[in-house]
């Protein structure tokens, strides 16, 4: 029998984090159009009854971090801030031109980049535009994404008074060569006074972004930092592999891989940090994630009401996601649709009244079946065959793929559907490659993806 190390060694492939599936990379752009967009978000509105997501990529940043794989500017102009959100509404509007009855909107999060580089007043401005003449669901959650060390009191009371409740702070590792070594710089003082002051107001969920397997990161860092989180207790934390690809983000060419943790190595740090994390009460939430037992997420996961789309887990389900700012991702079930990576190239096609799309998928039955065994396997740790309206070919070829994982007792497998094992919850993005038709058929001459575990 493998140990843990076995197959952590034999797992370390590269493989992608599939928010979605198809993933980005195997897109068949060939079927998608503008026009053919447009239709499509029509037609979903007007058959939405769950109300809709809206993510909103915020790119700016003071500064670089070097670990950083999201589509960022770097400016300490903060004159670009109102241009870039008049832009984004424009956008919006295009949207909601597009549904004959105003949309319902459940879930906003602020993503980027750095939403708190925005001015409190900017956001202001932006939120009130943006829910002006919408309805707002009433179980409606607001989310953003802030660092530590820019994020002032006025962000966290002006965006909860916005109905804001949510915060992400990104941690990454309290450990100064670390942060030095990834160039992002915060200090636990900073972090708890974040943490507090957003108590203090009223915000229910505090969420911390750890990362392991970070260049220079050791064991001994990993263990204070959690210490560290411990006496901060936050609702949820995403404790998630560093995701290394220079190729794309040449950014991380600043160390190399010798600075990097070794695969035994970085999974001395996951088991570390998943074991301290489960002594302070924390629970594993399918990939990466981790909440409190009374947190919603937690109890979603519990209910099999847990939920995954390009903004990770959340503990509702919603059908549709737009997606407004560069580089966003909009996905409305059976449909993708990307905007371009450009600011210049972003302003210029709103400006010019035309939806900043680049690239997309529709997808196809096939894909639809996948999708939705995959959602089970990462959401709810299994899945039915028998929810296919029929065993398609490339579900059975994805099948015959998972007896291997069997094998390795990752998962338990019949003619019903499949369990993951409490081992194969280290391995869901592997499980999930295992189905991934798309990429079986045509596997990838240079690594497209980061590596697994």
């Amino acid at each position: 029998m493998k140990t843990s190390e076995d197959l952590l060694q034999k797992y370390s492939v590269a493989a992608p984090r599939y928010t979605s599936y198809p993933t980005v990379p195997y897109w068949d752009n060939s079927t998608f159009s503008n026009v053919g967009w447009r239709a499509a978000v029509s037609k979903a509105f007007a058959e939405d009854a769950d109300g809709i997501s809206v993510y909103i990529h915020l790119p700016y940043c003071e500064s670089l971090c070097t670990y950083c794989g999201c589509n960022t500017r770097i400016t300490k102009n903060h004159n670009v801030e109102l241009p870039y959100i008049k832009a984004v509404l424009r956008e919006w509007q295009m949207y909601k031109e597009l549904s004959v009855e105003p949309l319902v909107i459940k879930e906003i999060h602020l993503g980027g980049g750095t939403p708190t580089f925005f001015s409190p007043e900017n956001l202001e401005y932006l939120i009130m535009v943006l829910t002006a003449g919408v309805e707002i669901h009433p179980d409606a959650e607001f989310s953003f994404e802030a660092h530590p060390g820019n994020t002032t009191d006025e962000h966290l009371e002006t965006l909860y008074k916005l109905g804001f409740k949510r915060l992400s702070l990104g941690i990454q590792d309290f450990d100064p060569l670390v942060q030095f070594t990834i160039n992002r710089i915060q200090t636990f003082e900073q972090v708890a006074h974040v943490t507090a002051k957003a108590r203090e107001i009223g915000y229910t969920s505090i969420n911390f972004d750890l990362i392991y397997g970070l260049p220079r990161q050791q064991l001994k860092g990993l263990v204070e930092t959690i210490e560290k989180v411990g006496l901060l207790m936050p609702d949820r934390i995403a404790f998630y592999s560093y995701a290394h690809v220079p190729w794309i983000k040449p950014g991380q060419r600043k160390f190399t891989e010798a600075d990097l943790p070794g695969v035994a190595e970085k999974y001395l740090l996951y088991e570390m940090g998943r074991h301290l994390l489960n002594d302070l009460g924390y629970r594993d939430i399918g990939m990466d994630h981790f909440a409190l037992t009374n947190d919603s997420l937690y109890q979603a996961a519990v209910d099999g009401r847990l939920h995954r789309n390009f903004m990770g887990y959340t503990h509702q389900y919603t059908k549709l996601l737009i997606g407004l700012g560069v580089s966003a991702i909009s996905d409305i079930w059976n449909a993708y649709a990307q905007n371009v990576k450009t600011v210049e190239e972003y302003l210029q096609m709103v400006n010019e009244g035309e939806l900043p799309v680049f690239k997309g998928h529709m997808l196809t039955n096939e894909d639809l079946v996948i999708r939705r065994h995959m959602l089970n396997i990462m959401c709810k740790g299994s899945t039915n065959w028998e929810s296919s309206p029929c065993r398609i070919p490339a579900l059975i070829e994805g099948i015959e793929r998972m007896q291997e994982l069997v094998d390795d007792c990752l998962i338990q497998l019949d003619a019903n559907g499949t369990n993951v094992t409490l081992a194969g919850k280290r391995f869901l993005r592997n499980i999930c490659m295992a189905l991934d038709a798309r990429l079986w058929a045509d596997k990838p001459a240079t690594q497209l993806f980061s590596m697994a575990g």
